[in-house]
């Protein structure tokens, strides 16, 4: 067997920790584990007990495949597993009329979603990861990642988020100074916006400057 990349096996304080391959066949996967726990990695794999943690990535499994994953763990006389997780995908719960789509979950390093309209992610930005769309884009949590509001020339788009603390921040063709020059560091709901071909930053209160959106209260 020619050993595949399907399957990362690390070495961390409380154990080991096998990262598996979210897209390739479920198949591949026992069969590139059978390999490695008999062949490959037999020094990592032999002394006393080790705890195992199982990370899926967004590959979501019945209990029938989490045995069998646990059953080919266990013929290596030493490897306990402590568990096999998968995380959240990211779901789109809705898309209405004004072509806003709704995302909910964590857009990872290596991830890139791309949307034609307006996006609104209900989760984080992590560092490496990649928002691009032809509207605005709105993040209910930490933006740390790399965002691209209006990527087809629309110099009225804006990006906002809970925690704005990007990598990098681009508007149509304008892209963001060092963060370092621009941040506020405030803890209030931020948005960027182009304001005669430079980026500029504001408290998201002081959208409606722009917009002229309704005031529902005044102090």
């Amino acid at each position: 067997m020619t050993e595949k990349q399907h399957i990362t096996i690390k070495g961390v304080k409380e154990g080991l920790i096998f990262l598996l391959d979210d897209h390739c066949e479920f198949s591949s996967l026992l069969d590139e584990l059978q390999f490695k726990l008999e062949k490959s990695h037999q020094q990592l794999l032999s002394g006393p007990i080790v705890h195992v943690q199982v990370k899926l990535g967004t590959r979501q499994v019945s209990e029938d495949e989490k045995e069998q994953l646990r059953s080919l763990i266990r013929q290596q006389g030493n490897l306990l597993v402590q568990s096999i997780e998968s995380e959240p995908p990211i779901v789109s719960q809705l898309e209405d009329g004004n072509n806003l789509k709704v995302l909910t979950g964590i857009v990872r390093s290596g991830q890139t979603l791309e949307h034609d309209g307006n996006l609104l992610l209900m989760g984080d930005l992590n560092p490496g990861g990649t928002l691009l769309c032809t509207g605005d884009i709105y993040v209910l949590g930490a933006l740390r990642g790399l965002a691209h509001a209006g990527y087809k020339g629309n110099e009225e788009a804006i990006i906002a988020a809970s925690l704005l603390k990007p990598t990098q921040l681009r508007i149509s063709g304008v892209i963001s100074r060092p963060p370092d020059e621009w941040m506020t560091g405030d803890a209030a709901m931020e948005f960027a916006y182009l304001s005669e071909g430079a980026m500029k930053i504001d408290k998201m209160t002081q959208l409606q400057r722009l917009r002229k959106l309704p005031v529902l209260f005044r102090a």
